[in-house]
């Protein structure tokens, strides 16, 4: 079996250093909203936009990891705005897209990033915790999602550009045992932003999905050891993939590469939906080979 990162992601000095393929003033004078922008794939998108010149919006629920991106990315002499919050709260996601327009008077990128769950057999999740995970991957993208499109709809009145959203859903294609919750909430996800890439369309609003695989981050300790242990395997590449593999397919669809890409799942997995074996609540027994 192939050995993990035991330190489960990049750090701070290697999100700043990684090569791109982009050019550095890619996205100068645009402003990139990522929510869950303080850890994880929602930091390293917001650290990748920066370094292209993007103003960026980071919202979340932990006002230290907010604190702590910020920091970082104001190291890259850009402007950077944050925003305590949650998105299971639509009126907090109403009031943060006013603040937004507010200070900057535009949006023109929104990252759903923001989410949660956690590794359980399916026959024993409560009611409470169901929900939980639903409200949040589901109803709380949701919401960002029609915030931001009613924005850029009501700015066409002054002949401003719409905007663009990217919702980072998961490799739920075969299922995931584990965290059935989760694969759900971001189906649910990924159909709804294909309805809304045509209702939306009208508007200049396009809106995809980034389905990563199993990725290194911080959250990778958040499951027992078995669980993690078999994310290398995962993939016939027999290795995870990193937070800059997630962030770059951000960057693709976001844009003008992606310009003619709308309601479309970019899957970044390593090759996962085809042959992997998965299971972040280690693997049962009678599947053991």
């Amino acid at each position: 079996m192939s050995e993990y990162n035991a330190n489960f992601g990049l750090s701070d000095d290697e999100l700043l250093e990684l090569p791109t393929v982009f050019a550095a003033d890619l996205f100068k004078d645009k402003v990139v909203l990522v929510s869950g922008g303080g850890s994880g794939l929602g930091k390293a998108a917001a650290v990748l936009f920066a370094r292209l010149g993007a103003t960026l919006v980071l919202c979340g629920r932990n006002e230290s990891r907010l604190d702590a991106a910020q920091t970082l990315i104001a190291g890259l002499d850009g402007e950077v705005m944050t925003q305590a919050m949650t998105i299971r709260d639509a009126d907090a996601v109403t009031a943060t897209m006013d603040a937004v327009w507010d200070r900057f008077g535009r949006l023109d990128v929104l990252i759903n990033n923001a989410g949660g769950q956690f590794p359980q057999a399916a026959i024993d999740f409560s009611v409470k915790g169901w929900n939980a995970v639903i409200d949040t991957n589901l109803n709380g993208t949701w919401y960002m999602m029609q915030a931001a499109a009613r924005k850029w709809r009501d700015a066409q009145e002054n002949e401003q550009p719409s905007g663009n959203i990217i919702n980072m859903v998961a490799d739920i294609w075969r299922g995931m045992p584990g965290i059935a919750h989760t694969c759900a909430a971001r189906a649910g996800v990924v159909y709804l932003s294909r309805s809304v890439a045509v209702e939306w369309a009208p508007y200049g609003i396009r809106v995809n999905c980034v389905a990563p695989g199993c990725v290194e981050t911080e959250a990778f300790g958040l499951y027992p050891p078995e669980g993690s242990a078999t994310f290398p395997e995962s993939n016939p590449q027999l290795h995870a993939g990193d937070v800059q593999d997630i962030a770059e397919a951000c960057v693709y669809l976001a844009a003008p590469s992606g310009k003619f890409v709308t309601g479309e799942v970019i899957t970044v997995d390593g090759g996962q939906q085809l042959w992997g074996d998965p299971w972040p609540t280690g693997r049962p027994d009678y599947f053991k080979l």
